[in-house]
């Protein structure tokens, strides 16, 4: 039987120095001065990425304007060029958009240098809004060091586990209501060419943060592993960074799918679909596309929680968020279109006009009380909430964390960081270096990082 990792009491974030030394690897390449002329007049001016979700709110958004007179002029962008372009504008205060879409990773970094209009204010003059609908683990990930929230969230989400449920009864084998990873090893092998092509499961391994990186760290944290102690130490040469690396790595070179390397999220996503792989542990948000009425696999898939060893539960928490630009020159039409996105009445839109799986969820507690939504997402949508409010972004582990994160740690530098160690992560799982190996590179660039913050 697993042994419940001990909980301690939540600790202050820690509170970090003057932007100018910290920021430095965040806006390396950016522009200065105030360029492009900004909103104006009854238009804002919105930065956002180019997931689906987004795109059907730009076509959406005449609504909006309808009803507000607002118009809304979009830019919309591949995720590593939106988080560029809003770093550079909103590090700047150029102004040139009022709205953007951050991540509770981004969202307390520019609040704490003053670069996003607090939301309270309006929030306090706003009570059909309805923030204390908005699920606590949003919230609290949306909040600056002062207590103030900068963000609104569009959709969140966390991590879980997804199964084919038909194949795992045709192999006469069951899913553990709280799997651990092990089981989940042990299951991969069993279900590895349970039919023609199928690998046992699929696990990122492409490079980036918040690509291999994601899932990893979330076996990282319930192997007992960190990237810093509460001192700043690095600590990716510590034995359970190792057993943890080791393990994921094993796993999907063993049983994993084809090209696991290369392989992120969409590639994840199509494996499952097309019925290559029988398991995948990845974002709750993925469940809406595996029981959309298209899709081959609908109404085949199981959920079970993110797998964990030493720790009680071990999923991710993130959101797409919208923050408002501090030198914005229209931030209460900011806020109106924000809180329009983010209500739930945009939800009862998108429900009524696209579909309730499309249904921009994980942020409302409304919305799993919604009888049409709740019929939609059957099969995912009490798990998907149970992981949202399980996560713990302050206390993802079993030691004290000197920065917030579960996937991420939560500095300007882990955007530098974490891209280069999934580059090692990627090259041992494609077979060109040990884990070993990868490790101990890895282990030199966060000492680096650790030499700015100890003492601190």
């Amino acid at each position: 039987m697993r042994t419940p990792s001990r909980r301690r009491p939540p600790r202050a974030p820690l509170a970090l120095a003057a932007a100018g030394t910290l920021l430095a690897p965040l806006l390396s390449g950016c522009w200065a001065g105030a360029g492009g002329a900004g909103s104006g007049g009854d238009s804002i001016n919105v930065l956002m990425v180019n997931n689906p979700q987004m795109t059907e709110l730009q076509k959406l958004a005449p609504r909006f304007t309808e009803e507000t007179g607002i118009k809304v002029n979009f830019t919309v962008l591949p995720e590593n060029d939106v988080r560029d372009k809003i770093s550079q504008d909103f590090a700047n205060q150029a102004g040139q958009y009022d709205v953007a879409t951050l991540s509770n990773y981004e969202i307390p970094i520019y609040a704490r240098n003053g670069w996003l209009h607090e939301m309270d204010s309006y929030v306090a003059k706003d009570p059909a809004y309805d923030e204390q609908d908005v699920l606590k683990p949003m919230r609290e990930s949306l909040t600056g060091d002062d207590g103030k929230l900068y963000g609104q969230p569009f959709y969140g989400e966390s991590s879980f586990l997804m199964y084919r449920k038909d194949v795992f009864a045709a192999k006469g084998l069951t899913m553990p209501a709280h799997p651990t990873w092990t089981q989940v090893a042990d299951l991969a092998a069993k279900v590895d060419g349970a039919e023609s092509g199928m690998k046992g499961i699929c696990l990122r391994g492409l490079p980036g943060w918040g690509e291999v990186m994601a899932p990893l760290t979330t076996v990282v944290n319930t192997f007992g592993g960190t990237w810093f102690d509460k001192d700043w130490k690095a600590r990716l040469d510590s034995p359970e960074w190792e057993k943890a690396a080791k393990f994921y790595v094993g796993l999907v070179r063993d049983h994993g799918e084809s090209g696991a390397a290369q392989s992120g999220f969409a590639e994840c996503l199509n494996n499952m679909t097309q019925g290559k792989v029988a398991m995948w542990y990845d974002a709750t948000s993925a469940a809406g596309s595996l029981e959309a009425k298209d899709s081959p696999v609908k109404g085949k898939v199981g959920y079970a929680p993110a797998p964990v060893e030493k720790t009680d539960s071990s999923g991710w928490l993130y959101t797409w968020a919208w923050g408002i630009q501090d030198a914005s020159r229209n931030p209460d039409k900011a806020w109106k279109f924000v809180s329009w996105a983010s209500s739930k009445q945009y939800e009862e839109l998108v429900g009524d006009e696209i579909g309730w799986s499309n249904v921009p969820a994980g942020k409302r507690a409304s919305t799993y009380t919604n009888a049409a939504y709740r019929q939609e997402a059957a099969a995912f949508q009490e798990m998907t909430k149970e992981a949202i409010e399980g996560a713990r972004p302050t206390d993802p582990g079993v030691q004290p964390r000197p920065a917030p994160g579960i996937q991420f740690v939560g500095i300007p530098e882990f955007t530098d960081l974490g891209t280069k160690v999934s580059q090692e992560i990627s090259a041992a799982i494609a077979g060109r270096q040990s884990v070993e190996s990868a490790l101990s590179k890895s282990q030199r660039l966060a000492e680096k990082i650790s030499e700015e913050y100890e003492g601190r």
